[in-house]
């Protein structure tokens, strides 16, 4: 915990604020002192010959602290050791950094005094009255607080990880708000396992480097924080845990996914996360690189559970410009939180096999997925996820998808590039627009492009996918569940463009299908049920098959009140009604025939259909219960009929125009 870690470290400041031995004032901060430079005696008009650029500031300072006068101002540009001793500045005091150090003891500061914060180091205690910083923006450098670079023991990685959040916390207390990092390239403990405790229990969020509120830590390319090669199931890099007003911007994390041992403890390996977002508020993951990870690159998630007098959802969280690559679990995992925007990332390779590690299921680059239970046949919700946006990110390379709503509602995922799909699971209120779906076949992670939920969803309702493209996939939409629109999308070679399995209150519309597939059909049913469908002003551009088919649809008694629409499309080839009931095929232009077998309980009126080479409807012997009337049917061909007519039971065929 963050409180141990400070009693700890003998290193870092003994106290953030130590009492001075009278009193202790508080002063408020960030008055504006008057300072006054004593001025040299010796000063004269004559020009200053001194170069400061030719001062070594690796030399000891020719000066001490033990006579400063009030209102004046200290230059460090040389190295003062204070031998362990304590100096109380008087009041109004400012020290400057130009390069140098005041190392090996303490000062206790006092009314008006101000510093640089480059002044601060792992040897110089601060005490007294808080002082003003000359500068919010501190440049942390790992060589002046103890960071020991490179591949280094336990001991060792355990000491950086406190000295960098102790360093951390010391300097917001101080008042700064942007603390920097740029070129340090170090190993943390993250597993906390002594020679006389294993902390099975703990939070990892809490055991990691820890970020404080109302506070930005900035790193560069040149920023590289690893995880120790270790084996524990689960583990945190960097923390933020139960703060707000967080920014964590640059830096690349490394896991020890290459280095992990999976072997020392029972169970998946799938939980070491390189950040935690655990139950704060107001924060920015901008521009950071996270890789190899033997669990997720990011994780967001609450603080207890929701029936829990202490829940603590993350809220307004945005994740941007980040790089996550070749985590073993998931990229980016969403538990918990509401308020959130994903966007401009770029996600690879989740959940993919390394030579010396599986990947994990789910193995998506963003899933997210709430944790409930049921009893009584009552969903209970530990956690929730909702309102969350999806936006503008590059998805490549993930095992098993994209992106997944598995557990969650009110996500839009819109504007994304992807080679993955898109899938929702037990959710409502899921907007999928706008994206740009392409399959890889050399790494074949979705079979179809866009999935709609699964049979047993039973919480998945009200949800949209429009003005998507969607390429290559064996199915553009696998379709199901209810209260869902699919409209505007363009699908491209696929083998089924939607294939609608056990739908209900489903519009279809406005979608273009093109496909020179062999065996591409536009609309597929297949042994489903198809209740208030309505498929209506689609454009069949170009199929090889059927522009719909529908075999064994609402077959059973129980669909016996179920009717799809089909209106007002432009199909390109002709349509197959097979052991189906309930359609009502209506108004629509097709330039091929139709097909009816073993079909019942269906109207075919006002259609324009144009037939080369085929009857114009066919109807077998084993229906009943069709109307067929008042369509303009035109055949081309040698032995071609507009209407076949096998017989059946109540078929009614009239005034349709035959040419």
């Amino acid at each position: 915990m963050i409180t141990m870690k400070r009693i700890l470290k003998t290193m870092l400041f003994v106290l953030i604020f130590m009492m001075s031995i009278t009193s202790c004032n508080k002063e408020e901060l960030f008055n504006e002192p008057v300072v006054v430079v004593d001025e040299d005696p010796t000063d004269t008009d004559e020009p200053d010959t001194d170069d400061d650029d030719d001062t070594d500031a690796t030399l000891p300072c020719d000066f001490t602290l033990d006579n400063v006068e009030p209102n004046s101002t200290i230059i460090i540009n040389c190295i003062l050791d204070l031998d362990g001793k304590t100096v109380d500045l008087p009041a109004d005091v400012t020290i400057e950094y130009e390069g140098g150090d005041i190392i090996n003891g303490t000062i206790n500061f006092s009314e008006g005094n101000i510093i640089d914060g480059n002044i601060l180091n792992s040897t110089l205690t601060i005490g007294g009255t808080k002082p003003q910083l000359k500068d919010p923006v501190f440049n942390f450098n790992p060589k002046r607080w103890g960071i020991v670079e490179g591949e280094t023991t336990s001991e060792i990685a355990q000491r950086n990880n406190d000295i960098l959040e102790e360093s951390m916390f010391m300097a917001k207390d101080l008042g700064i708000t942007i603390f920097k990092i740029d070129k340090m390239d170090a190993y943390f403990e993250v597993s906390k396992v002594t020679s006389t405790t294993t902390n099975q229990n703990f939070y990892p969020s809490q055991e990691a480097i820890n970020v404080p509120s109302d506070f930005t830590l900035e790193m560069t390319d040149n920023t590289h924080l690893r995880v120790l090669p270790n084996s524990r199931k689960v583990y945190c890099l960097l923390g933020i845990r139960g703060e707000k007003n967080v920014v964590v911007k640059g830096g690349i994390l490394h896991g020890d996914r290459d280095r992990h041992d999976d072997n020392s403890q029972e169970g998946p390996h799938a939980f070491g996360m390189l950040v935690i977002i655990h139950g704060s508020e107001n924060v920015l993951v901008d521009g950071v690189t996270m890789i190899n990870a033997i669990g997720d690159g990011l994780d967001v998630n609450s603080i207890g559970f929701t029936f829990e007098p202490d829940y603590q959802p993350a809220n307004n969280i945005r994740v941007a410009n980040c790089t996550f690559d070749n985590n073993r679990r998931n990229n980016l995992s969403i538990t918990d939180g509401f308020n959130m925007i994903i966007e401009n990332n770029l996600f690879l390779n989740a959940g993919r096999d390394n030579p010396n590690s599986i990947g994990m299921a789910p193995g998506f680059a963003i899933d997210v997925e709430a944790f409930r239970g049921k009893e009584n046949g009552e969903f209970i919700y530990y956690e929730k996820a909702y309102d969350i946006i999806i936006r503008n990110n590059t998805e490549r390379g993930s095992k098993y998808g994209a992106f997944v709503v598995a557990i969650g509602d009110d996500v839009t995922i819109e504007n994304n590039t992807t080679e993955g799909g898109i899938t929702i699971g037990a959710a409502s209120g899921v907007k999928i627009i706008g994206n740009k779906l392409t399959f890889n076949p050399d790494n074949p992670s979705s079979d179809a492009g866009i999935t709609t939920g699964h049979p047993a969803s039973e919480t998945t309702f009200n949800n949209e996918v429009s003005n998507n493209t969607v390429k290559g996939y064996s199915v553009g939409v696998a379709a199901y569940q209810r209260d869902t629109k699919i409209f505007g999308n363009t699908f491209e070679d696929f083998s089924v463009g939607i294939q609608p399995k056990n739908i209900k209150n489903f519009e279809i519309y406005n979608n273009n299908f093109t496909s020179s597939r062999s065996t591409s059909v536009a609309i597929f049913g297949n042994l489903t049920t198809m209740e208030n469908v309505n498929i209506h002003n689609n454009d069949v551009i170009s199929v090889v098959r059927e522009s719909v088919k529908l075999v064994a649809v609402n077959e059973d008694a129980s669909a016996s009140n179920y009717r799809v629409n089909i209106e007002n499309n432009n199909l390109s080839n002709g349509s197959v009604f097979s052991r189906s009931k309930g359609v009502d095929f209506v108004k629509n232009a097709t330039k091929e025939g139709l097909i009816f077998v073993n079909a019942s309980d269906m109207t075919v009126t006002e259609n324009n259909i144009e037939s080369t080479n085929q009857d114009g409807i066919i109807i077998s012997s084993g229906c009943s219960n069709l109307n067929v009337r008042n369509n303009t049917i035109t055949v081309t061909g040698a032995n071609t009929d507009c209407i076949s007519n096998d017989g059946g039971a109540n078929i009614v065929v009239g005034d349709n125009s035959c040419n």
